[in-house]
């Protein structure tokens, strides 16, 4: 579907110039844009490169001559990023598919909304509640009581566990996991962790009478607020007993664990190949960065940023930016860094005198 570049800027909240009734059908960069494409040069970096495609309007930073670009219409982004959260979704092709498939396995006691798609091979199970307009894609499989609030998008493969409470808007990508098992054992006499927690490694660790791993059931559920989106192939646990909880517009990438009882709070970034270990509490807006790791049973405060691969062994107090293993404030971390980096060159003093 074609835009004119007046109606992109009113959705966007920006100033349009030049020949706003152009009409466009699709983004770019600016090096390879098309003469119906929207080029993307936000910021100045990218002005070099629309000379080198076609492009007859962009989207440019504030104050960019864009006639001097050689451009016939411009719309400038005073933030690049929320411009292009607000373009890509108003040029987004809508999902495919419309009713249900012949394919799909739908117990007879499931509810399904008005406006439902459900792809091929898709299996709802026994007393699942599926919202109005909801995307269910091919091969998905929904649980026991599960419910599903309105407008969800489910991707191809999800997986859904019993006794899942989706909200409304959810997103879920291709084989996301909700409401496995955790992986939580016990054995019979205290285990090498357990006394390596209690002695802090100082006692050698032996082979106990009894090593069998006893499971224990994960009974409770897990809770997804509205307006989530889950990256593709990320779980988030089953409770032990109670549920647990994803807060509402918490956004989690590709690839992270959520352990079981963990509580992750409202508007929350968990980023790629993140984990956090069970029964862990994560207060509301706190910035996971990619391949951090969380152990179990602390408390992260709200608006808490974890820089990428940081590893959090204690509770962090609210408004903390921490970095490192173990996570320390960053300004305490990065003191210690360039301390590290010093060392050698003190060495070779010290070996001189």
């Amino acid at each position: 579907m074609a835009h004119s570049i007046k109606d992109i800027a009113a959705a966007l909240g920006a100033q349009a110039f030049g020949a706003v009734d152009i009409l466009v059908d699709g983004a770019s960069e600016p090096g390879t844009a098309g003469c119906s494409d929207l080029a993307l040069a936000m910021t100045p970096a990218y002005g070099d490169a629309l000379s080198q495609g076609n492009a007859r309007v962009a989207v440019v930073w504030p104050g960019a001559d864009w006639k001097a670009l050689g451009l016939e219409a411009a719309i400038y982004a005073p933030r690049a990023r929320l411009a292009m959260a607000g373009l890509t979704q108003m040029l987004d092709k809508p999902m495919s598919g419309s009713g249900v498939s012949e394919h799909a396995v739908i117990d007879p006691s499931a509810q399904i909304g008005e406006g439902v798609v459900i792809g091929a091979f898709a299996v709802i199970g026994a007393d699942a509640v599926i919202g109005a307009g909801t995307w269910v894609a091919d091969h998905v499989s929904i649980g026991v009581n599960v419910v599903i609030g309105k407008d969800c998008h489910l991707h191809a493969g999800v997986r859904i566990q019993r006794n899942v409470v989706l909200g409304t808007r959810v997103i879920l990508q291709p084989n996301v996991v909700i409401g496995a098992d955790g992986f939580s054992f016990v054995s019979v006499e205290p285990s090498n962790v357990e006394l390596a927690r209690e002695t802090l490694g100082n006692v050698p660790m032996a082979a106990p009478d009894d090593p069998t791993w006893h499971r224990i059931h994960s009974l409770g559920s897990v809770e997804i607020g509205d307006d989530v989106e889950i990256g593709a192939g990320s779980t988030v646990d089953a409770g032990t007993i109670r549920a647990t909880h994803v807060g509402k517009g918490t956004k989690i990438d590709n690839l992270v664990q959520v352990g079981h009882n963990v509580i992750v709070g409202e508007h929350c970034l968990l980023c790629a190949q993140a984990g956090v270990a069970g029964s862990t509490v994560i207060g509301d807006r706190v910035v996971v960065g990619g391949k951090a790791g969380i152990a179990d049973n602390v408390t992260i405060g709200a608006d808490v940023v974890l820089g990428g691969g940081s590893v959090v062994l204690s509770n962090v107090p609210a408004g903390r930016v921490m970095m490192g293993y173990p996570a320390t404030k960053m300004n305490t971390h990065l003191e210690s860094y360039k301390a590290l980096r010093r060392l050698p060159r003190l060495l070779n003093s010290l070996a001189k005198r």
